[in-house]
């Protein structure tokens, strides 16, 4: 993309609303908003709003009467001249205004060029940038909170000191290699040690956040399987507390796949609802079997359901070894009726079994808590302390702690300045790709890419 145009974009999500947001920016968006008001001696006075006609610039047709802000560059979201239109939110008319604008020579923007034109002119680094995503994305309020952290600058600053405390390592380093021609004496390589290993635990701590702020990001895959009628799709519609799937007393009701995620103590889980596994001549059955399958195998938790009513058979036994080795919960569905049976099933391993009744609600508070359990014991960290929320990031810390970790090793075998130098200079390119600073156009581009359109 070609950061020289003027860009226009809606802003604002499509669809009727009362109001709907074009986005104009660059060199001559002050020019196209004065063509398509009609009114070449529009001046407006930074961030100011105006009460104009916005017109077809070719009929001269009044397309609607809205407000008209203008952000004088520096001064801006991007840094550069910014128009902001607020039309009335029909589809048709916001349609109408952008396709002006491109018809004047604004140019399309492409997904997050507006973010991108603001970190290019340093409104802002790059984790702040991705962090803008992620607050529009957010899906719970705890997410929410670490987005904004990252927003105003949290991670940044947590970084500062690694950067900080790296460079302190390598002026010495350098200073020896220029200008000495003797070895640093034991105590200056004592002390690099201690600095050095005090940043390999400032890193690692932080990117061992990144377990609690996945499950903020992305949540847990949660899947339930079962044989026909044993009440997955009951439990699957407590959990959402509504109707979602339909339950009747007929084996094989549920034939496809469904999906929703609910909010567990601010972390997002995708609950699967799936057709029973069994052997089935019909075909659309085995299609949704099929389906049963594939989302055994993407889910982060399985939760395999068994009808303890019912006495345990073959199909049971094929249900429970599809699961294989992953993260799993055993259920015994039916604990109100008469005929209910805790024990164990012979086939099932070692495992915690829950018994609950989708009917009555009994045991979904302890289910809800066995269904965290496996990945909040995986985390050593409060929700409430900042979080590495990015892939990218935790790959690029732990990259940068292995670079401490082999100049920290190299340092054990006296190897020459020379060598100390590499590993160090490898940490501070790392950091500086988390913050934007030497981050590869590319990789730039993929990251953007992320972006929705008007951002």
């Amino acid at each position: 993309m070609s950061l020289s145009d003027t860009i226009v974009a809606l802003s604002t999500p499509l669809g009727r609303g009362g109001i709907g947001i074009i986005r104009i920016s660059g060199v001559d968006a002050l020019n196209f908003a004065q063509r398509l008001l009609c009114d070449e001696t529009f001046a407006p006075e930074p961030h100011r709003v105006s009460l104009k006609a916005i017109h077809d610039p070719e009929s001269l047709e009044i397309l609607d009467r809205g407000l008209v802000t203008f952000f004088k560059s520096p001064h801006s979201f991007t840094g550069e001249d910014v128009i902001e239109l607020s039309c009335h939110g029909s589809p048709i008319l916001l349609t109408r205004v952008v396709d002006a604008l491109l018809r004047l020579g604004a140019r399309a923007a492409d997904a997050g060029e507006f973010t991108l034109r603001a970190l290019s002119n340093n409104r802002l680094n790059l984790t702040q940038a991705e962090a803008i995503r992620d607050l529009i994305n957010a899906q719970t309020e705890a997410a929410l909170q670490q987005a904004s952290r990252q927003l105003g600058g949290e991670l940044s600053s947590r970084l500062q000191p690694i950067k900080n405390g790296t460079i302190e390592i390598i002026i010495p380093l350098e200073s020896s290699l220029e200008f000495v021609e003797d070895d640093l004496p034991d105590i200056a390589y004592e002390k690099i040690r201690l600095q050095l290993a005090n940043l390999i635990r400032t890193t690692d701590a932080l990117a061992e956040t990144f377990s609690a702020g996945r499950l903020l990001q992305q949540g847990i895959r949660v899947t339930f399987a079962g044989k026909p009628n044993v009440g997955k799709s009951s439990i699957f519609n407590r959990l959402l507390q509504r109707e979602r799937a339909i339950v009747t007393e007929l084996p094989g009701t549920t034939r496809d796949s469904l999906t929703e995620q609910i909010v567990l103590r601010g972390i997002p889980l995708l609950l699967t609802d799936t057709a029973g596994i069994r052997a089935s001549g019909d075909t659309v059955e085995r299609l949704g079997i099929e389906r049963t399958r594939r989302a055994v195998i993407d889910a982060d938790l399985v939760v395999v359901v068994f009808d303890g009513s019912s006495t345990f058979d073959r199909e049971d036994e094929e249900v429970f070894q599809s699961v294989g080795e992953r993260k799993h919960l055993v259920v015994l569905n039916k604990s109100d009726d008469e005929a209910f049976n805790c024990i164990r099933p012979g086939f099932v391993d070692d495992f915690k079994i829950l018994s609950l009744s989708a009917k009555t609600g009994d045991g979904f508070d302890v289910l809800q808590d066995e269904m965290l359990a496996p990945f909040l014991s995986a985390s050593k960290v409060e929700h409430n302390d900042f979080l590495i929320t990015n892939a990218r990031h935790y790959d690029l810390l732990r990259r940068a702690s292995h670079s401490l970790k082999l100049t920290d090793d190299l340092f054990k075998e006296k190897a020459s300045e020379e060598l100390l130098l590499v590993g160090l200079y490898d940490a501070l390119k790392y950091l500086g790709q988390i913050t934007g600073e030497v981050t590869p156009e590319e990789i730039l581009s993929e990251i953007f890419k992320t972006f929705c359109i008007g951002k």
